[in-house]
């Protein structure tokens, strides 16, 4: 039987950003109940616009289709752009559309985890709401839990590590939720 896989996607151009290290903590916690973890940052998302009359795709498109349909559960960590998910982030959901005539459609049978990353807490909770929509617009299951974190208030270390406890448990736990539910569904 081959391991529960799950993927993390996000982060934003910046090297090193709060959304990166959040997405990290959470694939973490994921690996750490004996997942397979893959993470697919920001410079392996910059992808063309996604266009459903072109068939055409990039090796990078064609990663991420692969690995999302492999993939038994998600984590997925946006900067807070405008009060949503960053432009990066959405045209990646985007290219699920490939998936559409698959057996496993979509994101269909997959839980979610949604990180939303920015600096105010408006900005984070409007980012988390588009975020669950559009995974439940793929037939994905969000975690019970969603995580926000206000930037302006909670801090990285140098290692990666949440200075903030409580935010910090909460990324675990995400992780926890998204592998547990991929373990039960996959066996």
């Amino acid at each position: 039987m081959r391991p529960v896989r799950v993927l993390g996607l996000g982060g934003s151009q910046r090297p090193g950003s709060a959304s990166e290290r959040a997405l990290r903590i959470a694939l973490a916690s994921a690996a750490e109940v004996g997942c397979e973890v893959t993470a697919l940052m920001a410079s392996e998302l910059e992808l063309p616009f996604y266009t459903p009359a072109d068939p055409a795709r990039t090796p990078a498109a064609l990663r991420l289709v692969e690995l999302v349909r492999g993939c038994d559960g998600l984590v997925i960590a946006s900067p807070a752009y405008h009060g949503s998910m960053s432009g990066l982030i959405k045209n990646a959901l985007d290219y699920l559309e490939d998936l559409r005539g698959d057996e496993r459609p979509y994101l269909d049978g997959r839980a979610v985890g949604c990180i939303a990353i920015g600096s105010g807490w408006q900005a984070t909770v409007t980012t988390l709401a588009a975020l669950r929509s559009v995974i439940h617009a793929l037939r994905g299951w969000p975690t019970p839990l969603g995580v926000v974190v206000n930037s302006t208030e909670i801090r990285f270390d140098d290692d990666g590590r949440c200075l903030s406890g409580p935010v910090a448990q909460q990324l675990e736990l995400v992780g926890r939720q998204v592998a547990d539910f991929a373990v039960r569904l996959h066996r």
